[in-house]
């Protein structure tokens, strides 16, 4: 089993930034994927960013140039760099790791407004 436990969300105004966190812990042995998705009140969860094990990373069109995934293997951490947030932007986001299953955060709450 893999846990996964986000933090970093919150009330930002439009043209800002957020970091946000992903702490894992378990299994993360098995994990060969690590993403971010999001999921707007009255809509379905989306992809957002990202990473696997090689490096290499890739981000929706609705976010490409304004968002980063990155992580640190020594703390077991995954993070999500936003800057130039739009209300649009406002959602749950999720962390999500893959491995022989799939494995789902809790979840933290950004919102854009001003």
């Amino acid at each position: 089993q893999v846990q996964l436990v986000e933090s970093g969300g919150g009330l930002v105004q439009p043209g800002g930034s957020l970091r946000l966190s992903c702490a894992a812990s378990g299994s993360i042995f098995s994990i060969n994927v690590m993403a971010w998705y999001r999921q707007a009140p009255g809509k379905q969860r989306e992809w957002v960013a990202i990473l696997t094990n090689d490096g290499s990373t890739n981000y929706a069109d609705s976010v490409k140039g304004r968002v980063t995934i990155s992580r640190d293997n020594a703390k077991n951490m995954v993070y999500l760099q936003m800057s130039s947030l739009r209300p649009e932007d406002t959602a749950v986001y999720f962390c999500n790791a893959v491995g022989n299953k799939n494995f789902w955060g809790q979840g933290t709450q950004v919102t854009v407004s001003s």
